[in-house]
């Protein structure tokens, strides 16, 4: 199990940046492919962006252009900068490490989860 602890969120204007922080303690994130989910009330959790060990990144298409995802595997810690947010952003944003296992995202650990919320 991965420990996982999340860092920054709030509110946010509409048209305004947010960076979340993940720092991981226990392990090596290098070899793990990291991630951020959203879960909206009364929505199912989403995915928003994964970085792979190699960099490799993928974004869901809702925050395509607009997010972007980082790791620095120094400080153990992936990032995610959200700018130009919208009232669509806003949800309770999770980070994850994991693996891929037949093609299908495993998650060994959860940050606790960070509120975004998008509103003038």
């Amino acid at each position: 199990q991965v420990e996982l602890v999340q860092s920054g969120g709030g509110l946010v204007q509409p048209g305004g940046s947010l960076r979340l922080s993940c720092r991981a303690s226990g392990t090596d994130i290098r070899i793990y492919t990291m991630g951020w989910e959203r879960q909206a009330p009364g929505k199912q959790r989403e995915l928003v962006a994964r970085i792979n060990d190699g960099g490799d990144t993928n974004y869901a298409d809702s925050v395509k252009g607009r997010f972007t995802i980082s790791r620095d595997n120094a400080e153990n810690t992936v990032y995610l900068q959200m700018n130009n947010l919208n009232s669509e952003d806003t949800a309770v944003y999770f980070c994850n490490a994991g693996s891929y296992i037949s093609n299908v995202f495993v998650a060994r650990g959860w940050g606790q989860g960070t509120q975004v919320t998008v509103s003038s």
